[in-house]
């Protein structure tokens, strides 16, 4: 696929993961990692076959509802005192409106990032 970004205008785009799920229904049980990593795609207006689409993917319409499910989804499969690492860009949507779509509160997170526009934000699970 032709890139301008790479030297000689060419690059390979491999994508091999292990397990391949929906994050809105994952197949594990209930509290199965002390850690989950959260990076959903984060933008509305990706072509279809671009290149940042084919990379990333690129939110249907109703990405809030299934922004939702993802993140209690990410909550049940964490143990108590688990870890949630959650990655978004904000140039197509404001991070304070993606946080809005779950009731837990971050412990901490880069709240201004002045050039790339991507914060990583950090949650714990608590103890029932």
């Amino acid at each position: 696929m032709p890139d301008k970004s790479s030297s000689g205008g060419m690059r390979e785009l491999v994508i091999s993961p292990d397990v391949v799920a929906d994050f809105t229904a994952m197949p594990f049980a209930d509290e199965s990692f002390a850690l989950v990593v959260f990076d959903p795609p984060h933008f509305r207006r990706n072509g279809e076959k671009s290149w940042c689409g084919l990379k990333y993917g690129t939110l249907a319409m109703g990405w809030e509802a299934q922004f939702r499910k993802g993140f209690a989804e990410c909550f049940r499969v964490l143990r108590p005192d688990g870890v949630l690492i959650f990655k978004w860009c904000e140039s197509d949507i404001p991070l304070a409106k993606v946080l809005a779509l779950t009731p837990e509160l971050p412990l901490f997170g880069n709240k201004n990032p002045r050039r790339s526009g991507t914060h990583w934000v950090t949650f714990m699970k608590a103890p029932a």
